[in-house]
């Protein structure tokens, strides 16, 4: 059976006051939720990663990176590297958010380098992946979908898939208030888990975890994870929220 997973990606938000409150308001919310096959996950910014590990230890809360360095070392002011995230206890990292592919210009190529990274130094990834508004328009989003994993996944062993999960954000749906409908989520889920099965297994490709992500909220969270490809959601601004992140989780 494949995972339910809700993640929270809490972008630049938060100091350490303000993740330390949010933390202890998502543990008392979620405290009476049945979570027996769904993973609660919280993705910090990194000066907040130490202390939020801390804060969730002993829970059902998994910390997260938002984002990571391919290089082991080095002369690269301003990033983190995987021995440094180890070292805190965080196993998880997000890699590809539409964010950092627009506003720091990571590519397809780039991205199958963290990917590699990630699985190499035995951490997991949440990979991100999706179209923009014009692709959409253009009824160009399966083939940008299915390039953008294909270059970034599909020099990947069908065994790394046990460390991967994968997200799903159409980037015309975040932060603006758009959301894919349940039905072009659930399309879109569907195809990728088609292609995954095409190029490694069947096996595979039912057992990989396919979040959405895309202006999730409570109002609309349990119509679209009713949809038979949808493992979970990949949450932004909701996540800020204990009582709407809760809801979320509840909605799965």
């Amino acid at each position: 059976m494949r995972q339910k997973i809700v993640a929270g990606n809490w972008k630049m938000n938060n100091d350490k006051a303000e993740t330390k409150a949010l933390i202890k308001g998502i543990k008392k919310s979620i405290k009476k939720l049945p979570l027996k096959n769904t993973r609660v996950i919280i993705s910090p910014s990194y000066v907040s990663l130490s202390s939020a590990v801390k804060k969730a230890k002993n829970t059902n809360i998994e910390v997260a990176s938002q984002n990571m360095h391919q290089a082991k070392n080095g002369a690269y002011t301003g990033e983190v590297s995987a021995d440094m995230l180890k070292s805190i206890g965080v196993k998880t990292v997000i890699i590809g958010h539409s964010e950092r592919r627009e506003y720091f210009g990571e590519t397809d190529e780039l991205l199958a380098e963290k990917i590699d990274a990630v699985l190499a130094n035995g951490l997991e990834a949440i990979f991100c992946f999706g179209e923009k508004l014009e692709e959409r328009k253009k009824e160009d989003h399966l083939l940008e979908v299915g390039s953008q994993l294909k270059n970034a996944l599909f020099h990947l062993k069908a065994t790394d898939f046990k460390n991967i999960i994968l997200a799903y954000e159409p980037v015309w749906a975040i932060g603006t208030g758009e959301t894919a409908s349940p039905e072009q989520a659930q399309e879109m889920h569907a195809f990728v888990r088609n292609i995954i099965g095409k190029k490694f297994s069947k096996e595979v490709a039912d057992s990989v975890s396919i979040l959405y992500g895309g202006s999730v909220k409570p109002a609309n969270a349990e119509e679209i994870f009713s949809k038979p490809d949808v493992d979970g959601g990949l949450i932004g601004g909701a996540a800020l929220k204990a009582e709407d992140f809760a809801a979320i989780i509840k909605a799965i």
